[in-house]
């Protein structure tokens, strides 16, 4: 890496040129960073705003999962069969599905070698069980911190290779390059959180051959959210250039705590807490699912089984499915306006209303896990201890005690399905721009309870194993760097200074602003959809879009990189809730993680108000079939297209014309 200074408007600014720049600290920024290094890249350097600030260092579960091919049991197994359930979640191209299965051993087994302790038997093998939309018991977990371990597990991994990493710098745009009817990233501008004070307000410019994005998914467009409040997303750095974006619609939500953000999956729900909720000041307590549940059995059973079935899924509603209880917390929350807690201390009762809980009212699988887990016995927070003490530890570690006091829940953005488009090596639409881990939209409409690690793992393997091996030239030369990027950092520097001050229009504007975003997205484009609704949302989010980049004003140059991200939330929600409007549109209804109401369809339980009405989408929908792709052109206008679904290949596996083509080095195309 070579540092250097160039000018802008006779103000100095500081130039980083390498092969390769990584954006991001998570747990597939850092193995891209690693990855690189073993394949003999070794010109790259790390920019990040906080280190070991995204999802992956702060984020868990009950026992956060690992999705990978089976490696243990005897349970038949193979990458195809795994290839074909993650395409068979829907909207998930097959090349992209069989790359994840079959490079999830390596990349699980590259975590191993690291020291990430995920549990084997004394034969060697790394035991599995059965999550959410997985049938083969592939998942596998270190505990309830499993990301974290990840994370610090590359991290050491990074400091021992000497890798360097930018601290404390805010990436605020990719710089651009057309090359015939091509664009290409060619780098980026920061800001130097730490430095901002200088007569530069501490811009650091990076001239890089590659870009690996590993920024996460959009957290910061959500009000309702157990994303980690230090993970924000950075998705609009990459749509402001052109990328192409696919699958936007889909996102997943569920059940967690929001004095501490968690995500209450697991034997948190096998526990069978009681479920209650409270006026605003914490009086007026009911057990308000009774009254929607025909007898304690069903009632208890669906608690159990949010554990497996933790995400909400509008399939799992009728019939006293687990996510009506979804539905039943949210209205508790947004339409009554009360607060809902989940209670350890007590069993659930009838109130009067229904029988008092006992074990032999479950469902057999329900009785047997806990017959089997030795936990059919006592209170909630008993049963958890017996099954599961980590996970009580987590919250005592955040001074929340789950066996003396209620823990307070709502239905919560948790991750991303869609995002930024990538080809089978993770590289974008934008040529020698790599998104990785969540910010790329490889998932489909469902996904396996634990498949965003693995993706996240075997992404950024590919992305740098294609980069090591066919982008190893150097950077441009400063001087053609110039010509191409000159009047991009220009016009970033002068509105810059345009929003600092003097004291006039409106500065409080910086924070209501993304209360506007957070609110708009989880009203209209979380979980719950209205067709009705949805075209006002969209309109009124390009409105504020528009209205920011004239309107907004900062006191000083340490407000910056909050007026840079409120510009890329923004532009980042507008498109979301194009791309839901666009679904709905074309006819699209409730599916995956979200319930679309729909005024003809039936009602989720026959106690809840006509509001409540939804559809499934028909076999063979349109939108079943196809995926939307959306962009901005070079005006900002924003471009769809809806691309079919594209099959699992028939590769020739053949082993002497695989070795022969390995051996000719066209296998990295």
């Amino acid at each position: 890496m070579k540092k250097s200074e160039i000018r802008i408007d006779e103000i100095s600014m500081p130039l980083y040129s390498l092969n390769t720049l990584i954006i991001g600290s998570g747990a597939a920024s850092l193995n891209a960073a690693v990855n690189l290094v073993h394949n003999g890249q070794k010109d790259i350097a790390i920019v990040t705003d906080k280190w070991g600030g995204g999802t992956s260092a702060n984020t868990g579960a009950d026992k956060q999962t690992y999705y990978k091919l089976s490696l243990s049991g005897d349970l038949p197994d193979s990458p195809r069969e795994m290839a074909n359930d993650l395409y068979k979640g829907g909207c998930m191209h097959g090349d992209i599905a069989l790359c994840e299965a079959q490079n999830s051993p390596q990349a699980f087994l590259h975590l191993v070698s690291l020291g990430v302790p995920f549990p084997y038997d004394r034969y060697g093998a790394f035991v599995g069980y059965k999550t959410d939309h997985d049938p083969r018991a592939r998942a596998t977990s270190a505990g309830p911190l499993t990301a974290q371990l990840i994370f610090q597990a590359l991290a050491k991994d990074v400091k021992s290779k000497g890798i360097r990493v930018f601290d404390h710098h805010e990436i605020i745009a990719l710089l651009t390059n057309k090359q015939g009817q091509e664009t290409h990233v060619i780098g980026a501008i920061a800001l130097d959180l730490e430095d901002s004070d200088r007569v530069n307000l501490g811009f650091v410019v990076f001239n890089a051959l590659n870009v690996v994005l590993g920024t996460g998914g959009p957290a910061g467009i959500y009000k309702t959210s157990v994303y980690p409040e230090s993970q924000l997303g950075s998705s609009g750095l990459a749509y402001e250039i052109g990328a192409v974006g696919n699958n936007l619609t889909e996102s997943q939500y569920g059940l967690a705590s929001i004095k501490y953000r968690w995500n209450l999956s697991g034997t948190y729900q096998q526990a069978i807490p009681r479920y209650i909720s409270t006026n605003q000041n914490g009086n007026d307590e009911q057990e308000f699912l009774n009254n929607y549940f025909p007898d304690m059995g069903k009632l208890t059973t669906a608690i159990f089984l949010k554990g497996y079935q933790w995400p909400f899924d509008p399939n799992k509603v009728h019939h006293y499915g687990s996510s009506l209880i979804d539905i039943l917390v949210y209205q508790e929350r947004v339409k009554k306006g009360r607060r809902v807690f989940l209670d350890y201390q007590k069993n659930p009762s009838g109130c009067g209303i229904l029988e008092d809980f006992s074990f032999d009212l479950l469902d057999r699988e329900a009785y047997v896990y806990l017959e089997k887990s030795g936990a059919l016995f006592g209170t909630p927070i008993q049963r958890l201890a017996k099954m599961n003490q980590p996970a009580i530890d987590v919250y005592r570690g955040h001074d929340i005690d789950i066996e003396k006091e209620y823990l307070e829940i709502a239905v919560c953005a948790q991750h991303n399905n869609g995002g930024l488009k990538g080809n089978l090596w993770w590289e974008s639409n934008i040529k020698h721009l790599f998104p990785v881990g969540e910010v790329n939209g490889s998932h489909g409409v469902y996904r396996a309870g634990g498949s965003a690690l693995n993706s996240g793992q075997v992404g950024s393997m590919r992305a740098a194993l294609y980069i090591s091996k066919r982008c190893t030239e150097g950077p441009m030369d400063e001087k053609r760097f110039l010509a191409a990027a000159a009047g991009q950092i220009k016009r970033r520097f002068d509105f810059s200074r345009e929003i600092i001050g003097p004291p006039g229009g409106n500065a409080g504007f910086l924070t209501t602003a993304r209360d506007q975003i957070q609110e708009r997205m989880s009203a209209h484009g979380a979980h719950i959809r209205s067709y009705e609704e949805i075209r006002q949302a969209t309109a009124e989010a390009w409105d504020l879009y528009s209205k920011l980049k004239k309107e907004i004003k900062i006191p000083s140059h340490r407000d910056l990189s909050s007026a840079f991200k409120n510009l890329d939330l923004c532009l980042t929600h507008a498109l979301y809730l194009e791309a839901i409007s666009e679904y709905l549109e074309k006819g699209g209804k409730s599916r995956g993680s979200y319930l679309v109401v729909d005024p003809k369809g039936e009602k989720p339980n026959e106690k809840l108000s006509d509001h409540w009405k939804f559809s499934l989408n028909e076999q063979g929908a349109f939108v079943q079939r196809k995926i939307l792709e959306i962009s901005l052109d070079s005006n900002l206008e924003v471009k769809k297209k809806w691309v079919d679904v594209r099959p699992i290949p028939d590769e020739d596996t053949w082993f002497e014309n695989v070795w022969n083509r390995y051996m000719r080095d066209e296998i990295i195309q």
